[in-house]
């Protein structure tokens, strides 16, 4: 039987970069380019949700790593904030009404500084100018005036009640020097209070009669003093009054001067009762600005890079939140570490010398949120989710249009602020980075999800690749060269580059878009060329790199092909064995993925539980490996059991797999092994086989197919290629082939093979050299065929199962 009908040919074992289309000597002869390569989908959302101003239209950009996700993002964000306002100024001013409720100011771009910036001077001017008009000769005299005349009234009023009582012998004696007078009874030269005239009485110093007119007198005195008292504290508001109004009527003007100057330079509704409210606080607290303390002053007059421990005029400044005068366009945040206080901002508080918390407006902070307001924040998905609280809060600010800044922090246990400044309208656009798997697990999951990201921006990992495509390709290749400051690439090292970009694709006919893998090896092509003290990258500093990159990471896989070529795992290459097959099985270690051929082995007998898979039995065998042996059932019962029952217990068995199996990639390997066993023919060990199967019988296509061949070359590269070595592969991988050099040579000097097969009957007649054989008319199969062996060998188990049953026993069972 000829098989060489099944061979790949050799042009069909790579991609193809055909030198017309590299009509250049070195990089320096190309152009750079900011296009985004291929990711016309992309950009086409991106454009969308980035250009509609409704609510919701927020964007979910997906894609694999390194496919220019973030850097498209970028490209297409500095395009389209040229044309939106630089967004205004967010500051919080004090509620002088309810102190624990901050105002929201937004003033132009620029102005919020100038405003704290003239609110810092107005403290300053009033520090120094009030003690000054406070301590001028006209109000000096103006104040020493009103005292005068309080101190006159006063002594007028006391001096006319002292002489009325001294005419009866009453005077009045101070408690305190300079304090309360108390009214007292002089008797030979003696003061007594009513208790000591008591005393008098008892001694019979005085008679009953002269005690109760006494008595009587002085709770008149007492009564009048009391009445002259109130008069004079009354007296004392009244200059007390007197003295506010002075000193109001003196300092008013100075303030209101200024106050009118910052109104007028700041056109705002909000900022106009503002001013108005901390015109009058300032003049209800003008003994403030008279009696600093020592700390206090030091305080005021430290740099502001400083921390200010205290600052006494703290309710008149202003916290500007977010200060775009710098600002040459609307902002672009990109947020690297999403933490609750980094995205939406906080109060911070300090110990005071009572040792307790305190906050006030001016420790308002702002968050990259509210530092993208009026733009655009981009942040990665999974740091977001992984956060603690930060996702719902997220959610929440996006889905009422407000973010409410508060002390809360889910990582300490300090209490949080009393503060509740006012909510801050959002206007910005978010942009979350993640993969397809977090996408469609919000969008199932979460219902606000899909009401605040309308958007999804998939990014593709691969392009066709055309004469149109290539020259963009080249055109990003010379960018990235340009941005590294790499040494020129010549022709034979971008085609290698080019031919590495086919293979990450796993497509002869596409390339790889996934640049930050591009990126690594050309610089890691320059470093081994600058180590040569080369001016060029040839082609083989980029097969060098490309190489060395593997062998970094190849450990594992080096340490397998070890132990087949010890034997500690079988695996054969020469020779023919019933029931026992070369399985293609791929390893992926995270970084490097590799493929491993394992033993597939099948062993049948009487009965009718049918295929048994043993990793199954065992819990190593995953839900789409399982399919796969469902599958093969399905053929078995289409293919043999039409005429008669299907009496069969077979079992599979991937020898020496103790970490679980899964994929569907061995099932035409499983079903050659129970043929195998079935026909009692022998199959070549030389082959190692892949695909899947449909129930038809037809090989389906698998992955990673470059790696499962390297990796049953290297297997056999170790034990001895023979020239009769090779893998089966399914026709419908042909398009995946980008093969390493070396496997090319072999296959093209005849010491390796490639076969490509579309059913099952083509493989095993590869594997053992038997021809399948086709029905005839009669619904028989040619004698000696492997399907005419399977049918007999099947005919006779049910004959078997009927003689050990009986036919009714044997019908039931």
């Amino acid at each position: 039987m000829d098989i060489n009908k099944y061979r790949v040919p050799i042009s069909e074992l790579t991609g193809h970069i055909k030198d017309e289309w590299l009509a250049f000597n070195t990089t320096h002869e190309l152009t750079s380019s900011p296009y985004i390569l291929g990711q016309e989908r992309a950009v086409k959302a991106l454009r969308l949700g980035l250009e509609i101003k409704s609510s919701g239209y927020n964007i979910f950009v997906t894609g694999l790593l390194g496919t220019g996700r973030k850097t498209t993002v970028r490209y297409l964000l500095n395009e389209i904030v040229k044309s939106k306002k630089i967004p205004d100024d967010i500051l919080y001013v004090n509620n002088f009404e309810r102190p624990d409720s901050p105002i929201l100011i937004t003033l132009p771009p620029g102005q919020g500084k100038l405003l704290a910036q003239a609110m810092n001077e107005l403290i300053e001017f009033l520090i120094k100018t009030i003690p000054a008009l406070l301590e001028s000769e006209v109000y000096l005299e103006k104040k020493n005036k009103i005292i005068e005349d309080f101190k006159t009234k006063s002594e007028l009023i006391a001096q006319k009640f002292e002489h009325e009582i001294q005419q009866n012998n009453f005077k009045l004696v101070p408690l305190v020097p300079g304090g309360q007078a108390e009214l007292v009874y002089v008797y030979q030269n003696q003061a007594f209070d009513l208790s000591g005239l008591s005393a008098l009485y008892e001694e019979g110093k005085i008679t009953q009669e002269e005690f109760e007119a006494i008595k009587t007198k002085f709770l008149d005195y007492h009564e009048e003093l009391q009445k002259l008292l109130k008069k004079i504290r009354d007296l004392e508001k009244e200059t007390k009054n007197l003295l506010l109004d002075l000193n109001e009527k003196t300092i008013r003007p100075i303030v209101t001067a200024r106050i009118t100057e910052i109104r007028e330079n700041f056109q705002n509704h909000k900022l106009e009762k503002y001013l108005n409210d901390v015109e009058k606080a300032i003049i209800k607290n003008i003994d403030r600005f008279l009696h600093l303390s020592l700390k206090e002053e030091q305080s005021l007059r430290k740099s502001p890079l400083e921390e200010i421990e205290y600052d006494p005029f703290w309710e008149f400044r202003v916290n500007v939140l977010v200060d775009n005068s710098q600002c040459k366009t609307a902002p672009i945040i990109f947020e690297n570490m999403p933490t609750y206080k980094n995205l939406f901002g906080t109060i911070e508080r300090s110990w005071d010398r009572y040792g307790q918390w305190r906050s006030n407006f001016t420790k308002i902070k702002a968050g990259s949120m509210l530092l993208a307001n009026g733009g655009y924040l981009i942040l990665n998905a999974i740091d977001v989710l992984l956060e603690p609280n930060v996702w719902n809060t997220f959610k929440r600010a996006l889905r009422s249009g407000f973010l409410e800044i508060s002390g809360a922090d889910p990582t300490t246990l300090f209490p949080i602020s009393t503060l509740k400044p006012e909510p801050i309208p959002l206007d910005l656009k978010v942009i979350l980075i993640g993969d397809p798997m977090t996408y469609h697990l919000l969008y199932t999951y979460d219902e606000d999800f899909k009401k605040i990201f309308k958007i999804r921006a998939d990014f593709d990992w691969e392009i066709p690749l055309t004469p149109e495509n290539l020259k963009e390709y080249l055109a990003v290749i010379k960018t990235i060269c340009e941005k590294e400051c790499l040494l020129p690439f010549d022709r034979s090292g971008i085609k290698r580059i080019l031919e590495y970009a086919l293979r990450l694709s796993g497509r002869k006919n596409k390339l790889s878009t996934r640049f930050n893998q591009i990126a690594d090896i050309l610089r890691e092509a320059n470093y081994w060329a600058q180590k040569d003290n080369q001016l060029i990258v040839t082609e083989s500093y980029v097969r060098k790199a490309i190489v060395e990159q593997k062998e970094r990471v190849k450990l594992i896989e080096e340490k397998i092909q070890q132990m087949i070529n010890e034997g500690t795992i079988f695996i054969d290459t020469e020779g023919k064995v019933v029931g026992q097959v070369n399985g293609l099985s791929l390893l992926e270690l995270g970084d490097y993925v590799f493929g491993k051929p394992s033993r597939i082995t099948a062993k049948i007998g009487v009965g009718t539980i049918g295929v048994i898979n043993i990793e199954r039995e065992a819990e190593l065998s995953g839900p789409i490996h399982n399919k796969g042996i469902y599958i093969i059932s399905g053929y078995l019962r289409d293919k043999y059991a039409q005429d008669k029952p299907l009496t069969l217990t077979a079992s599979i068995c991937f020898e020496q797999s103790y970490s679980g199996v899964e994929g569907d990639s061995a099932s035409s390997a499983e079903l050659y092994a129970l043929l195998s066993s079935l026909a009692e023919l022998p199959i070549r060990q030389d082959l190692a086989v892949t695909g899947s199967i449909n129930q038809k019988g037809e090989i389906q296509p698998v992955g990673g197919i470059n790696e499962k061949i390297e990796g049953f070359y290297l297997t056999c590269k170790i034990k001895g290629l023979t020239g009769t070595q090779g893998v089966i592969i399914p026709a419908a991988n042909i398009n995946d082939l980008v093969l390493s050099d070396e496997i090319i040579e072999s296959v093209n000097q005849n010491r390796f093979h490639i076969y490509a097969i579309n059913t099952i009957e083509e493989g095993i007649e590869i594997l053992t050299g038997v021809p399948a054989g086709v029905k005839d008319q009669d619904g028989n199969y040619p004698k000696g065929t492997v399907n005419y062996l399977v049918n007999e060998k099947l005919k006779k188990f049910a004959a078997i199962l009927q003689n050990y049953y009986g036919k009714e026993a044997a019908d039931q069972v």
